[in-house]
């Protein structure tokens, strides 16, 4: 399924204002700053500007140091509930969001870690958010796969556990879709299928549509 023209225009402008907002070491302005303090307190702004520290320091690493500081930075996130936190069913938050309440739950995580990992320079080909079965849960969950090679046993970054490991030593999750800013891709057992683009997945846009609020 080709990507249609509104959806390549979303993910150009999507990404076009992230790098901007990271090419001075992801600085995420006074206004929005002062903003964050005013509506939840000075240790919600420390979070962001921790964001801010952690881009800086990560920004010269290799790739695989940067997805172990992106993994450990936001896996300190308390977990929540949507229900509890945003009072709904499904809300997929941005990294702002996430940070400013002190609260997440595996698609913020996932989310977080993407699209920081992106702003780092992190090809979009090297990653997917994957929504996944979560076994001895037996619920949905949602985790980041890094692939260092396009043939690789992806590196799973996961907010259950800290440690990052291969997909194959993760027989506890059940992958079901992966998606990216390139694609969408349906998975069953050992079987991938391009199955169109992430424009697809309403909380998708939903989450671009204020990320491009804030980065504007």
């Amino acid at each position: 399924m080709a990507i249609t023209r509104q959806a390549a225009r979303r993910s150009f402008l999507l990404m076009a204002l992230l790098f901007a907002a990271v090419a001075t070491a992801l600085e995420l302005g006074p206004g929005l700053l002062q903003y964050i303090q005013q509506e939840y307190g000075l240790e919600a702004r420390a979070r962001l500007e921790n964001w801010e520290r952690l881009h800086k320091l990560a920004e010269p690493a290799p790739t695989r140091r940067q997805v172990q500081l992106v993994n450990s930075f936001f896996n300190r996130t308390p977990f929540v509930s949507d229900l509890q936190h945003w009072d709904q069913e499904d809300y997929w938050a941005t990294p702002v969001e996430m940070l400013a309440t002190n609260g997440a739950d595996c698609e913020d995580f996932s989310i977080a870690k993407y699209l920081t990992l992106r702003s780092l320079g992190v090809p979009d080909n090297q990653l997917r958010i994957v929504y996944v079965k979560a076994l001895e849960l037996n619920q949905a969950h949602m985790v980041v796969a890094w692939y260092p090679t396009p043939d690789a046993d992806p590196l799973i970054l996961d907010n259950l556990i800290n440690q990052i490991r291969p997909a194959s030593q993760r027989d506890d999750l059940e992958p079901v879709y992966s998606f990216n800013g390139e694609g969408l891709w349906r998975i069953r057992g050992n079987r991938t299928r391009r199955s169109g683009d992430a424009e697809q997945l309403r909380h998708w846009r939903s989450l671009q549509d204020r990320l491009i609020d804030v980065l504007k």
